[in-house]
């Protein structure tokens, strides 16, 4: 079977006609949770750092936190304790739950572990421990001597005015600790030193190594040379007419005299009908989360699936039950999948994940009323081989957790232990169809079998397949719907099912 050439190794191969070593560079501010659609920009850069190795190239994998980012405004998820620390660096504010060293950490770690489940190993890199080793020295020197070259770029380019007092660096404050409320009044190369002026009413000096950093638009250019950084992926709002990007062009271009790297723009995560993921507005499901539910590599496998310009819609509800089941039917026999190279792409070192599929797990751990122990004897009566517990076990654990926190109510069911009330209502017809089915039961090897021998059934009694299944379903769950009936009915105890069906064909 012919493939299509995988968008990870167009962006590699192309790449790679510029030179055989690479840098690919991914990062985000962490002012809250990191949710499933920052995820997008991390796993695409970690696919094409992949497909460069894999076709001869070299490649370093980088994520840049941009830890020396002022927090912004008091988000939902934090108390009215922050306004005093609105406008300081994020690496400066204290933790919100007191664990951790300081604000931005405590939303990276949980991050950083999530990375290490999705087999995602890049060399991080702090951004306000560049600033404070004097990394970026050279970078504010070239910034501030060419602050009028550089405001010239941005308003030719983004069309914006730029305010005379607006400098390209942002001094902290010495007494209020901000940033943002800062404005720079002077500056010596030599001393390596920026004089500003503070809202809050202050006035100083601060050191270029440390005391500040350069606004956004100056920052990401002016960390493409001094990281060596070749290729990044980055959001559609960096990419628009005028953004971030076409002004860090510029000015990687004529201020610091290097080449922008190679441009990979993505769409966003829609969550199903609440719109893009934003931590700022409250619209997220973290990563730590979805790992809860989803093995590593079913995510990845969302991401890399698509193209980075399409958009995603996530619905965590039932269809994510088929991307499961869909990444479980992949293989990496090309004669076998149509999706070969998004499936390698995909694997994680621990993809291991028990291949019962999600949907009959769903089914056989409500069967067994939430006992892992009678789990086990489920499955077995459904053909699976249970010797690898481990795996069966996590898979359980997240189907579990789906069934908690995303699963429909039509998903969900309990078995009656008791003749359900429905069954009064049964016609003559309905009845004898329990009784005959009571009967043949022990003939069914396997769910399809029941499957089939229930649509026979059905047409010898001239009576449709929808209402036989609603019979059954009303006799055991005491509603009209239900799991697939012949892997139900298959996974139960076979003793029980013929009982109950006797028992509801002869209930009056």
């Amino acid at each position: 079977m012919e493939q299509t050439i995988h968008w990870a190794d167009v962006v590699a191969k192309e790449a790679l006609t510029k030179g055989d070593t690479h840098i690919v560079a991914t990062g985000i501010t962490p002012s809250g949770n990191i949710h499933i659609g920052n995820m997008r920009e991390v796993v695409t850069a970690d696919a094409v750092y992949r497909a460069l190795i894999d076709n001869g190239g070299k490649a370093d994998l980088i994520y840049i936190a941009d830890t020396f980012d002022p927090l912004r405004k008091v988000y939902p998820f934090l108390d009215e304790s922050y306004q005093e620390h609105v406008g300081k660096p994020l690496s400066e504010i204290p933790c919100p739950c007191s664990e951790h060293s300081n604000y931005a950490q405590h939303f990276l770690e949980p991050f950083f572990h999530s990375l290490d489940k999705l087999d995602i190993h890049p060399r991080v890199i702090l951004a306000d421990e560049l600033y404070k080793e004097g990394a970026f020295i050279d970078a504010i020197k070239t910034a501030l001597i060419k602050r009028d070259e550089i405001a010239n770029i941005i308003e030719t380019v983004s069309s914006r005015t730029i305010d005379p007092e607006w400098s390209p660096f942002n001094p902290i404050c010495s007494n209020c600790g901000r940033l943002t409320t800062t404005k720079v009044t002077g500056f010596d190369t030599n001393s390596q030193t920026v004089d500003y002026t503070c809202l809050c009413g202050s006035t100083g000096t601060v050191s270029m190594q440390g005391g500040g950093k350069l606004t956004w638009r100056v920052d990401w250019p002016a960390r493409w040379p001094i990281l060596g950084v070749t290729i990044e992926p980055f959001g559609k709002d960096h990419a628009s007419a005028g953004g971030s990007y076409d002004t860090g062009k510029r000015i990687s271009d004529e201020i610091y005299h290097y080449q922008a790297p190679h441009p990979i723009i993505y769409e966003w995560i829609m969550l199903k009908g609440k719109g893009a993921m934003s931590s700022s507005t409250g619209v997220t499901i973290s990563i730590s989360d979805m790992l809860k539910i989803v093995p590593p590599e079913v995510l990845r496998y969302l991401i890399i699936r698509s193209k980075p310009e399409k958009h995603i819609e996530f619905d965590p509800g039932l269809p994510l039950l088929n991307l499961i089941d869909e990444y479980d039917n992949l293989s990496d026999d090309p004669d076998e999948s149509q999706n070969i190279r998004g499936y390698q792409l995909s694997q994680t070192k621990a993809d291991e994940s028990a291949k019962i599929p999600f949907k009959h797990m769903v089914t056989a751990i409500q069967i067994a009323d939430h006992s892992f122990d009678y789990l086990m004897t489920v499955l077995q009566r459904g053909g699976y081989d249970v010797t690898d517990m481990e795996n069966i076990r996590q898979r359980a654990d997240n189907a579990q957790n789906w069934l908690t926190t995303f699963a429909p109510p039509m998903v969900k069911f309990t078995i009656s232990k008791d003749l359900p009330p429905e069954t009064r209502n049964f016609t003559t017809q309905q009845r004898e169809a329990l009784r005959i089915l009571s009967g043949k039961m022990s003939e069914y090897k396997d769910a399809q079998a029941v499957h089939d021998g229930i649509y026979s059934l059905a047409r010898e009694m001239d009576i449709s397949p929808k209402k036989m299944f609603t019979t059954i379903y009303q006799s055991i769950l005491g509603t009209k719907s239900g799991p697939r009936v012949g892997y139900f009915l298959v996974s139960m105890d076979r003793d029980f099912i013929v009982e109950r069906f006797k028992e509801a064909s002869s209930h009056t």
